[in-house]
């Protein structure tokens, strides 16, 4: 199924959206070797649906890498590139910058082709971080999606930037005198926005349609599109494997994780829970959580509390 461009206030409506939901083409395809209950690589099989078949994917060592390309095989359907942690931004802008040569040239068809950069939250708002800001700063026409499973997962659940205060990792271990991570979590669609780009969004996978139609928004985006996509990794987490989708919905409903996006710096939050659910319910369960006291989880409410406070303001601002 051919997708078209939307146009960016193009509504989150069921009744517009419904004839055109998810396409049944995929380009990331079974056999892979993911987790059982990984999230991540369902992100990106929407993610994918929604792009369509023109598109390069350049992705950084890390989880999906190693789960989809055990020589001598390959899980896509897409031209796939494998590049080193910290460039996948770099190689994207590269190749965005070299297909625009090649058609001006001549050298290839004058038709829109889409340039996927991708990494995890390590390979992004760790070490990839510089190469991401010099990317969106150069305006390069690519997306970069980041998908968010908070550790670095493939090599043993150590901590990154982007992991939650107080979880407990191999390399931010709870005892009795640590928490966990002592740290808050990197808020990395802000820092996307602040370079004034034109698309920024937050997605989850157990909310496909929503990825969907973000993807396709961070497509039509004339420039950098940037796409945070929250993976829930049941390895990591120590979580049930088949209650991936289940913590996904419970990190929005409770505000942990909002849902928004920043068209040409106007904030759009795109799923408001009727009843923001208490952060207790998000980390009961959880493994990496289970040390936690009630004090601590107090002190996290009320930062989750201040923090959705905030977004809330800038979306009225908007």
């Amino acid at each position: 199924m051919s997708q078209s461009p939307l146009p960016f206030n193009y509504p989150l409506s069921t009744e517009l959206y419904a004839p055109r939901l998810i396409p049944k083409d995929e380009f990331i395809v079974s056999g892979h070797r993911a987790c059982q209950g990984c999230a991540e690589v369902l992100a990106l099989r929407h993610a994918l649906k929604a792009l369509g078949p023109d598109t390069v994917v350049a992705m950084a060592t890390g989880c999906m890498e190693i789960i989809s390309s055990p020589l001598p095989t390959t899980a896509w359907a897409v031209p796939w590139i494998h590049v080193a942690f910290e460039n996948a931004a770099a190689v994207g802008s590269g190749i965005e910058a070299g297909l625009k040569i090649l058609r001006r040239k001549g050298r290839i068809p004058d038709k829109d082709v889409t340039v996927l950069a991708c990494a995890g939250d390590g390979g992004t708002a760790d070490i990839g971080l510089q190469a991401l800001s010099g990317a969106l700063e150069r305006g390069h026409k690519m997306i970069y999606m980041c998908v968010d499973n908070e550790a670095y997962m493939n090599t043993g659940i150590q901590r990154s930037s982007a992991t939650p205060f107080g979880a407990s990792t191999t390399t931010s271990p709870a005892g009795k005198v640590s928490i966990g991570q002592a740290t808050w979590k990197k808020n990395m669609a802000e820092i996307a926005a602040a370079h004034n780009i034109p698309y920024v969004a937050t997605a989850c996978s157990s909310y496909p349609l929503d990825i969907v139609e973000k993807m396709r928004k961070a497509k039509a985006a004339d420039g950098p599109a940037y796409v945070h996509c929250l993976s829930v990794c049941p390895t990591g987490w120590r979580i049930p494997t088949e209650q991936a989708i289940r913590y996904g919905r419970l990190a929005v409903e409770t505000c942990v994780f909002p849902l928004y996006e920043v068209v040409g710096g106007r904030y759009r939050i795109t799923y408001k829970p009727e009843k923001k659910r208490p952060i207790g319910d998000y980390l009961k369960g959880q493994g990496r959580f289970r040390h936690l006291d009630e004090a601590t989880i107090a002190k996290m409410q009320a930062r989750i509390d201040e923090e959705w406070e905030k977004l809330q303001a800038k979306a009225d601002r908007s």
